[in-house]
């Protein structure tokens, strides 16, 4: 491993016409005044363990083949990791946030943190190893698909659980509303986690993929969300409907799973506790059609269909109390979308929010499709999963506050 990371791209920091680091979008909006929002939810620290890291953005006309040599049409260097993008998110939207991580003393750990700390992170629970490198991220955005290729290089020495002292944990977790997991860490985030059950504190995971040790964050969770192809992948189950019901019974401290899809939006099982014995039965498949011919095509801006409460069954799976929700995203014009990273993270990050702001369902959806849309709108059609971070104060955020 390498003992100190200047740059993997050592020459072009020089050139502060190809690259900006962390820079604002390039463009600003008017912000709306404090008065005119509504106050801040009453509890607003959040915990945060995961990833972080640096990452060089490289955009292409096309992609390469192999032995090609080609141009970037601009490039930007920011910090990354889910973990780190949710949680600026987050503090962006008016929120308290702390966030366990590792990070080397070289020059991209120091330029994490401060962006970090820029942006009202806490990372004062960071460990900081003296040796080692800062994890790192190239990511090659494919102008004509519209796509993204990540290379990931993880920091190392690796983050291991006796480096948080049981102090630093109580400390980390006084007072914290929520704690929310990327799925990464996954030893040290077990620790917390459990930690967290005990206290009685809301767990949220971020299910992106099947991961070692997901499975038993998993069974502290009390929110996940999920790429489209976790569901299914991690149930088994034939289709997406029946592995949303097969996630909450499996996971019986589950409140809800959202599973997010994209231009599509996303869907919602939330799971109702009290009643259930009389209402009447209704096959999810069938149900799930049937809301899905109640979206309105002609709205740009998120919305959310929502069904009422009832037992909700799939073949072979079997049945669940609750409601079932469809949220709308923003439609982004093919020709102003350019780069989609860190747009997911952006929705949990404001759900996040919502949850700790006490969101109904039907206002959450909207608005973490919005926050994630402004991701979109200020980040897909530039580079970066910070670009476009929306703030509180942004008018675009004004009817879903």
């Amino acid at each position: 491993m390498v003992s100190s990371l200047l740059s993997p791209f050592p020459n072009v920091i020089s050139q502060p016409n190809l690259v900006s680091r962390a820079s604002p979008p390039f463009f600003t909006r008017a912000q709306m005044s404090s008065e005119s929002l509504p106050p801040l939810p009453e509890h607003r620290i959040v915990l945060g363990c995961g990833s972080v890291g640096v990452d060089f953005l490289a955009s292409v006309a096309s992609y390469p083949k192999p032995d090609d040599k080609i141009r970037s049409t601009s490039l930007k260097v920011q910090g990354g990791g889910n973990a780190g993008n949710a949680l600026t998110c987050v503090a962006r939207l008016g929120l308290n946030p702390r966030l366990i991580s590792k990070v080397a003393n070289d020059a991209q750990g120091k330029s994490i943190l401060e962006e970090l700390e820029s942006d009202g992170v806490n990372t004062s629970f960071f460990i900081v190893s003296e040796e080692g490198n800062s994890p790192f991220t190239y990511i090659i955005v494919d102008n004509e698909t519209k796509t993204r290729t990540c290379i990931h290089t993880p920091g190392y020495p690796p983050l291991i659980p006796d480096e948080l002292s049981q102090s630093q944990l109580l400390s980390a977790l006084d007072g914290a509303n929520m704690v929310y997991f990327d799925g990464r860490l996954y030893e040290t985030a077990l620790i917390i986690a459990k930690e967290a059950a005990c206290k009685n504190i809301p767990i949220l995971v971020d299910a992106e993929r099947e991961r070692e040790g997901l499975d038993d964050l998993l069974n502290f969770a009390s929110y996940a969300i999920c790429s489209a192809r976790f569901p299914q992948a991690w149930t088994k189950a034939p289709s997406l409907p029946s592995a949303l019901l097969s996630m909450l019974l499996r996971l019986p401290n589950l409140k809800f799973v959202i599973v997010t899809l994209g231009e599509d939006g996303c869907i919602m099982l939330e799971r109702s506790v009290n009643g259930g014995s009389d209402a009447e039965e209704i096959d999810i498949h069938g149900l799930l059609e049937s809301l899905k011919q109640r979206k309105d095509e002609s709205k740009t801006i998120p919305t959310c269909i929502s069904s009422v409460v009832t037992n909700l069954s799939a073949n072979g799976i079997g049945t669940v109390f609750g409601r079932l929700f469809i949220g709308t995203a923003e439609k982004i014009p093919p020709s102003e979308l350019v780069d989609t990273t860190g747009a997911g993270d952006a929705f949990i990050g404001a759900v996040v929010y919502a949850l700790c702001a006490g969101m109904p369902p039907e206002k959450m959806l909207p608005f973490a499709a919005q926050v994630a849309s402004m991701q979109a709108a200020s980040g897909c059609r530039a580079l970066g999963a910070r670009t476009g971070l929306p703030h509180r104060t942004d008018p675009r955020l004004a009817t879903f506050l």
